[in-house]
């Protein structure tokens, strides 16, 4: 249950949606970034993605160019050689909010969002003034992914005990309270929390008219219930793996419980997925593509990277598989452009309000995508 702190605003008090800022498109169109060496595929297999800030650079602003609305950091915490095997998988990472900082600068239209884990030491103040002075840089056009952590050895890092799961929710709803209360008051703000305090704390210059994006995944009834109340986007996982057709039919209820929830709190949100789309001039060519991901699988990083998920308390990514997992993302949409669209317009009509996109060989496969996808998404009446 989350805490319902007396110095909280009122439930159906609500700044209005910095979502306003986005373009009126049918589908939210989304770049995942690959901020990770490897990205999302413990994979050996031939490509140019690199995790250096001159690629993702060039990635953001060829997605600005496309007409994407938003670029997603992920952030992470690795010990030396990330989840091994001979590509040291994720051992290396920019961190995203320095990245978003520095994009802030080079771009002018698209959402910057990245992610910080707010129970690993983290002060609501620092947030707040990081992000108001994000909020600036970008012009509105910076967001957070709130997550609380669930990797045991990630905690250790920072001297932490490992926190249980549905506290570390009412944690971040405390944390998230003071955040925006931060953001939003035009005075000194003292406050009295279970976990956090601050006196006479005030920020100048805080966010223009409407707050700074709120985002993060949820699937349990705590994460559901945290992103209802405070988050503006909501990562969302396919409870039937990755496989298209189970995944269009197993998400109207997760979309529409979680729009419920909102709703409870007079709140209105967005949901979003993580679709690999892995796109060719012939279904073929596209299933060619896949299988030589597969085929040159690193297997120790493969078996480290999934099990970590596995492994965990998380209730997300419970029904996909380990080749699913050797792909990434979260639905594979594979096959000719025209698969590829009808594939999103099947997840719109599963109540998603937008997608993410990752990519195995990203500046070459976010060029096709742009060529080819895009203007069958207009077509489709999801992009204007």
């Amino acid at each position: 249950m989350l805490i319902q702190n007396p110095l909280a605003p009122h439930a159906h008090e609500e700044v209005a949606s910095p979502l306003e800022r986005l373009a009126p498109n049918k589908l939210i169109l989304g770049l995942f970034l690959p901020m990770q060496e490897g990205a999302w595929s413990p994979s050996r297999a031939p490509r140019s993605t690199s995790w250096t800030f001159d690629y993702l650079a060039q990635c953001t602003k060829q997605a600005e160019d496309l007409g994407f609305d938003l670029a997603f950091g992920l952030a992470q915490w690795m010990s030396k050689g990330g989840y091994g095997g001979e590509m040291r998988f994720r051992e290396h990472e920019l961190d995203p909010i320095i990245v978003n900082t520095a994009l802030a600068a080079m771009t002018k239209r698209i959402v910057l969002i990245n992610t910080v884990h707010i129970l690993y030491a983290w002060h609501p103040l620092h947030l707040a003034k990081f992000g108001a002075a994000l909020d600036h840089i970008s012009g509105g056009r910076w967001g957070v992914n709130v997550v609380t952590g669930y990797k045991p050895s990630e905690y250790r890092m920072f001297g932490l005990d490992m926190i249980e799961h549905d506290l570390r929710y009412d944690m971040a709803d405390e944390f998230t309270t003071l955040l925006e209360r931060l953001w939003a008051e035009d005075d000194n703000l003292t406050f009295e929390g279970r976990w956090w305090k601050t006196e006479k704390a005030f920020l100048a210059p805080r966010p223009g008219a409407r707050r700074p994006f709120l985002v993060n995944a949820a699937s349990s009834g705590a994460g559901l219930a945290y992103a209802a109340k405070h988050s503006d986007l909501i990562f969302i996982t396919s409870p039937g793996g990755a496989e298209p057709a189970k995944a269009y039919e197993t998400l109207p209820p997760v979309n529409a419980r979680i729009k419920d929830l909102a709703t409870s709190y007079g709140r209105q949100v967005k949901t979003i997925i993580n679709p690999h789309v892995i796109c060719r001039p012939t279904e073929k060519e596209a299933q060619e593509a896949y299988r030589r991901i597969l085929d040159h699988e690193d297997p120790v990083a493969a078996d480290n990277f999934v099990q970590t998920f596995v492994g965990g308390d998380t209730k997300s990514w419970r029904g996909h598989s380990r080749a699913q997992w050797v792909i990434g993302g979260n639905v594979h949409l594979v096959g000719t452009p025209e698969q590829i669209v009808e594939g999103f317009v099947k997840l719109q009509a599963a109540g998603c309000d937008g997608v993410q996109v990752n990519f195995f060989d990203y500046l070459q496969d976010l060029a096709y995508f742009g060529e080819s996808v895009i203007p069958l998404m207009k077509q489709a009446g999801l992009r204007a």
